[in-house]
């Protein structure tokens, strides 16, 4: 399940040279030094960073992820384990699907396997007694950070504080998924968690957080179409806290960008530093195989954000600046 390409630098990023220069409580803290390293050595335009991709993700094999990003021609992808519900296959749909995602041990096969071409974060159902020992486990063995953390939760719940506090304390970022009434509910309350844990950088994700990109929302459409009214929650919130960032992932991160191409132009230039692009898609190669529709997300996105945005630095940003500086953060002790 290996493959080499001229667009992945393995040299740069291996598990080797982290176990080698540290145990295991502080490999992760050089893990993400060498993830600043990635946007040192890279020259312009040879880059990409997936923030927003699954092992195992409904059903698509290992080889079949790397068709995926190579087709894409990804340098670098994040993989978000989903432990619980998800990798049992609990959700059915009309195309007769069964959603599953790997889980932490999925995430490190891969990329212990592809080394230099993937990073991985940690994730557990925080309504169980032994999240916080897996999570700090995976975090402890090479994790960079915490997500996908989607479950049926509050975010500002007891059982989300307790992970709030362990990434506090490992210095790492939390990527959340929010669902209207299904996971991580309670956006509008979500300014008092970005206030309480100034240190964490959150990502935010998923239809709830893009449909509020627009001010006029029924809560229970969660692929809004049409006009954008400016005021949205979550353009307020990534213009009010220096401590949250955009997943564009999915077909939620692509709906927001294609429903009103002239708000979304002047909400990518006001954003850009807050940004990041990441696919969440489950075709099977890159080009739309294996999913309703036949169309990959990945490419979608790719292509709507080059035509949205004009400046070649921008664009940049957007799509691996943002991303590798956030996740190399984890490096440097922050006040």
């Amino acid at each position: 399940m290996k493959y080499n390409s001229s667009l992945m630098r393995s040299s740069r990023v291996t598990r080797r040279h982290f176990l080698e220069t540290a145990g295991s409580a502080t490999a992760g803290l050089l893990y993400g030094a060498a993830v600043s390293n990635l946007l040192a050595e890279a020259g312009p335009g040879e880059t990409l960073l997936d923030l927003h991709q699954h092992s195992f993700y409904t059903g698509r094999t290992h080889e079949q992820l790397l068709a995926h990003q190579r087709q894409n021609q990804v340098t670098t992808t994040v993989l978000l384990p989903i432990e619980g519900w998800m990798m049992q296959g609990g959700a059915k749909f009309a195309t007769d699907w069964v959603l599953v995602v790997g889980g932490n041990r999925d995430s490190a096969q891969v990329e212990k396997e592809n080394p230099g071409q993937f990073l991985r974060f940690a994730s557990s159902d925080p309504t169980q007694s032994r999240a916080l020992d897996v999570i700090r486990g995976n975090l402890q063995r090479g994790a960079i950070g915490i997500g996908e953390m989607k479950y049926p939760v509050a975010v500002d719940s007891p059982e989300m504080h307790r992970v709030y506090k362990l990434a506090e304390e490992m210095r790492v970022p939390v990527l959340l998924h929010f669902e209207f009434e299904t996971y991580n509910t309670g956006l509008e309350r979500f300014d008092k968690v970005l206030k309480a844990y100034p240190k964490i950088n959150f990502i935010g994700h998923a239809q709830t957080w893009w449909g509020n990109i627009s001010a006029s929302l029924d809560p229970l459409e969660l692929y809004p179409k049409g006009a954008v009214k400016k005021g949205g929650l979550t353009d307020r919130l990534l213009s009010d806290y220096p401590n949250i960032y955009g997943d564009l992932s999915a077909g939620s991160g692509l709906n927001a960008l294609t429903r009103d191409p002239e708000f979304s132009r002047d909400f990518l230039q006001r954003h850009q530093r807050k940004l990041i692009w990441g696919s969440d898609c489950n075709c099977l190669d890159g080009k739309g195989a294996g999913i309703p529709g036949g169309k990959c997300i990945a490419a979608g996105s790719l292509a709507a954000l080059r035509e949205l945005i004009t400046d070649p630095a921008v664009l940049r940003r957007i799509l691996y600046e943002n991303g590798t500086k956030l996740l190399g953060q984890r490096a440097s002790p922050r006040g």
